[in-house]
């Protein structure tokens, strides 16, 4: 007992000491899923649109006085995916396409960012807008072969020991017969598992671990991610309440902690992206920037001793401003309404409602109301006819729709998209990723590491650097 005491007293000394010499004791890693160059100026010309001008309204994290750019390719891809762009930003090693935590070889374990600070005695948060164990966010946790493997990487989930975890929820709780419940699994290994912000108020005093979940309902329809921020609801659990919960809980721990490590991932804007939904994919960007300001007014209390890290894993859809005329019009995506994904349950719902008194003139009110066609925005004859012949296929049961990643978007709402973008003139290449360079912003201690071209490997090795943790092996 008195040897491991001297132990954590050399370490709390060995702590002290690094921060004396100005190294980060509070960290945070946003990473933005999706989020390329083009989504962020994108964002910030669309909100100088709205404000009447052409330019750019800057972002909080756009701010900060250190910015570089990031190469994505994985280990076996010159295109990653987000298993293998996560490992890289968690463990500073590349793997393969739909690999966690592993090296390329699908065998050996590398340890993150998030386990080196917890390894050198910060409390530590991993937390996400889509599920807990999505690629991302389980890329600093876990160690597995497949991304989709939702089951087992939840249930690895607790053995990390991190201190807290947030999303909307687990994909794959109950397993097959005979496995291990996820939600019991984290109960018995500590972990307090709550739903909401009300109710991580309510018992993050008492908790020793926490799992922040969102509420049952919006879980119960869709357990893979919270809503879109164009969709939003009252009570809906965002990213910028995870990131309060996460903060909050971390600095609760101080006491028996030194420091901590907080990453937060917006991952819905790849989702937008993977839709080629341009307005939503605005709309989660600021969201992100939102999240951000909250690590932000952090660091303006403690600005000697916090680090602020805002990138990407990748950018998706390969998106462009501009089409062809030396023009862009985003002013006209503050008339979507919602995303092009909530459109298509909106419209089922509608048609069930009114059967066959949903008639085109009927359809064409729907859509000056949520897409401002006709009105807010005028459209050619064209333009009229495509959304027309969508509506027909739809009534008439011949609905193709359009599919991606993560969603299946019915006819007109692909057809609305896809129109709004055209006036927009905004354009996109594909629905998957890209090899585009991401962003990396970085304030604080040890900010100046992130600055010029770097590989997305180098992003957690610089931050250890900056805190003073030690890579440590499985």
């Amino acid at each position: 007992m008195k040897h491991r005491f001297l132990l954590t007293l050399s370490a709390f000394v060995l702590a002290v000491s690094l921060w004396a010499q100005g190294q980060a004791k509070y960290v945070f890693y946003f990473i933005g899923d999706g989020m390329g160059v083009n989504q962020v100026n994108g964002t910030q010309t669309y909100l100088a649109a709205l404000e009447g001008r052409i330019g750019i309204t800057p972002l909080c994290f756009t701010r900060f006085p250190v910015c570089g750019l990031v190469t994505t390719f994985s280990g076996t891809n010159g295109v990653t995916d987000s298993a293998a762009a996560g490992t890289a930003l968690a463990t500073g090693r590349k793997t393969g396409n739909h690999v966690l935590g592993l090296l390329a070889d699908e065998q050996t374990p590398v340890t993150s960012v998030a386990q080196w600070a917890h390894e050198a005695g910060a409390a530590v948060g991993v937390s996400t807008s889509v599920s807990v164990d999505h690629a991302t966010p389980a890329a600093f946790y876990a160690h597995v072969a497949d991304r989709n493997a939702y089951h087992q990487i939840g249930n690895q989930l607790p053995d990390a020991g991190f201190d807290f975890y947030a999303g909307s929820d687990f994909r794959k709780p109950a397993g097959a017969e005979g496995e291990a419940d996820t939600y019991e699994r984290c109960r018995e290994a500590g972990y307090t598992v709550v739903r909401g912000y009300k109710a991580y108020a309510k018992a993050a005093k008492k908790a020793q671990r926490m799992v922040l979940l969102q509420p049952e309902k919006p879980s119960h329809g869709d357990r893979t991610c919270l809503p879109y921020a164009i969709d939003r609801q009252q009570g809906d659990l965002t990213l910028t309440d995870i990131t309060r919960a996460g903060l909050s809980f971390l600095m609760s721990k101080q006491g028996e902690k030194q420091g901590f490590f907080l990453m937060v991932e917006g991952g819905k804007i790849d989702y937008a992206c993977h839709a080629n939904d341009a307005a939503t994919v605005f709309h989660e960007t600021i969201d992100m920037d939102e999240a951000v300001r909250v690590a932000y007014e952090f660091y303006m209390q403690h600005p000697d001793e916090t680090l602020i890290v805002v990138t990407a894993d990748h950018e998706t859809g390969g998106i462009v401003l501009g089409r062809g005329p030396y023009e862009l019009h985003l002013d006209v995506l503050k008339y979507q309404k919602l995303s092009a994904e909530a459109y298509t349950k909106h419209l089922r719902q509608l048609h069930t409602q009114l059967g066959d008194k949903l008639t085109w003139e009927r359809m064409k009110q729907d859509l000056t109301e949520y897409w401002g066609f006709w009105k807010g925005v005028s459209l050619n004859q064209h333009q009229s006819e495509r959304l027309e012949n969508a509506f027909k296929a739809f009534i008439g049961g011949k609905d193709k729709g359009a599919s991606n990643m993560y969603a299946n978007l019915g006819g007109i709402a692909d057809a609305a998209r896809r129109t709004l973008a055209e006036i927009a003139l905004v354009g996109w290449q594909s629905g998957g990723h890209s090899n585009g360079y991401v962003p990396v912003f970085a304030i604080g201690v040890g900010a100046e590491r992130f600055g010029g071209q770097i590989d997305n490997t180098q992003i957690p090795l610089r931050i250890a650097e900056a805190a003073g943790w030690q890579q440590t092996a499985q």
